[in-house]
């Protein structure tokens, strides 16, 4: 996916083609997650027929935001496994090891 794709998808919901040069502009600020989640959104609503913004820089931060960054799976501590404890956001939680890697979050102790 690059931005000849959403650009394509934007055109054929009524984008103006003067609004290219501008909009691409935009997409390249964002991240490669920004990007594929966008990308998807836009894809996901035009299929079902619901609205996307005929602005392509509108449709695309408006759809930016309806997608939540992923967040670790929490857990009670009976669930078994690599279970640590964290620290997350001034609070103490527990996740699998594994999780704590991924979203880089600070090791406590072993659960």
């Amino acid at each position: 996916m690059d931005f000849h794709d959403i650009w394509q998808l934007l055109l054929d919901n009524g984008a103006s083609p003067r609004k290219e040069e501008g909009t691409r502009r935009f997409w390249d600020t964002l991240t490669p997650d920004q990007q594929r989640a966008a990308f998807t959104t836009i894809t996901s609503k035009l299929a079902t027929r619901a609205f996307v913004h005929y602005d392509p820089i509108r449709a695309i931060k408006e759809n930016i935001w309806s997608s939540k960054p992923p967040q670790p799976q929490w857990l009670r501590g009976d669930e078994g496994g690599d279970i640590v404890q964290v620290k997350y956001q001034g609070q103490f939680k527990l996740c699998t090891r594994a999780d704590m890697e991924l979203f880089g979050l600070q090791w406590v102790r072993d659960w």
